[in-house]
């Protein structure tokens, strides 16, 4: 059921404004990433619309009308219930100009608010931050994902903020791109490339390291893996930890792997794959047999397994992590165990 408008009246006649004066429907719709529909609907249901006409009787959307939907558009972005969105959209239109309390952002729904209402991505039962950073990434709206990313790690931490906020929405971003004929390929880039930047942001200073006193954790990416994401949250969780952590990235050849942990003589080396195709449980062994230091005091890096790629059943050397959160925790009393025996 709709109505005109939330006061139950019918919207005001639009004003008259010279032939080129204000923007169409069309044109407002892909500078904001949504559908005309969208738009018409919101005119619809809560009064959010264009106020003017042009001499030939078309409606056309002034600068103070673009400014309330743009604003509607902020607010749904975090979450918030388009009619809510709408009357607080309205409300600051009203407001005059130097107005500080609607420059501020809208608090985060509570932590347990989660939602199954359709969207413009099929997300299924999640939290409300998780369509509000959907709407964000299909309108292609930087400044918002970058708000409410930071948002979610600042109020759950790294750890929750990426299983409960992140990785379901980039999972989702996932699905309608391998079923939309990559037409969402670029709401993909973007996203991940802003998850990646607010958790590189979030993790503190690198922390040096006294080979092969300390160690490290190395993070890798399996020969020819390009996702690197998981391991960015994980090396991020961990900085926040007091953990040294080293980054390889994506794809790292064999060569350069075994290097690494000879020169680095690393507490753990996680090794990411995607895709069982990547997964090569030889690697698997073959880092975990390496050994380093005075014959007698030899030791070698615990192996650690992440991502979907590896089967359930790997070499009895290493080990798999269930979670971001178990890695973590397993990673944690690693270092404890590495730091203690050195002391």
């Amino acid at each position: 059921m709709t109505t005109a408008n939330p006061a139950g009246q019918p919207p005001p006649e639009p004003a008259a404004v010279p032939g080129g004066a204000g923007v169409t429907t069309g044109v407002l719709a892909r500078r904001l990433g949504v559908s005309p529909m969208t738009l018409r609907s919101w005119d619809r249901r809560y009064g959010i619309g264009p106020t003017a006409r042009t001499g030939g009787g078309h409606r056309r959307w002034t600068a103070g009308d673009v400014a309330t939907v743009e604003e509607m558009c902020r607010l749904t972005a975090t979450g918030i219930p388009p009619a809510d969105a709408a009357r607080a959209a309205r409300a600051a239109a009203a407001e005059p100009p130097p107005a500080p309390v609607t420059a501020a952002a809208p608090a985060l729904p509570p932590a347990a608010a989660r939602s199954r209402a359709a969207g413009a991505l099929p997300l299924g039962d999640v939290r409300l931050e998780c369509r509000g950073l959907a709407r964000a990434a299909v309108r292609l709206d930087a400044p918002a994902l970058e708000e409410q990313l930071t948002a979610a790690v600042e109020r759950y931490g790294v750890v929750v903020a990426w299983q409960e906020v992140m990785a379901p929405t980039l999972r989702a971003v996932g699905r309608r791109w391998a079923s939309s004929e990559d037409r969402y390929v670029e709401v993909e880039h973007l996203l991940a490339w802003h998850v990646s930047t607010v958790l590189r942001r979030s993790a503190p200073p690198v922390l040096p390291v006294t080979a092969p006193a300390t160690g490290c954790v190395l993070l890798a990416c399996a020969p020819g893996e390009q996702h690197t994401l998981p391991l960015e949250a994980l090396g991020a969780a961990l900085g926040r930890e007091g953990l040294p952590v080293r980054m390889l990235g994506a794809a790292v050849p064999v060569e350069a792997l075994d290097a690494a942990v000879r020169r680095l003589g690393p507490v753990a080396v996680v090794l990411w794959a995607q895709d069982s195709a990547r997964a090569a449980p030889a690697l698997a062994r073959h880092v975990a047999a390496l050994r380093w230091g005075m014959k007698g005091t030899r030791r070698g890096p615990a192996v650690l397994l992440g991502g979907p790629g590896w089967s359930r059943t790997q070499p009895a050397e290493v080990l798999r992590p269930a979670g971001l959160a178990q890695a973590v925790e397993a990673l944690r009393a690693l270092c404890g165990a590495g730091s203690g025996g050195a002391g």
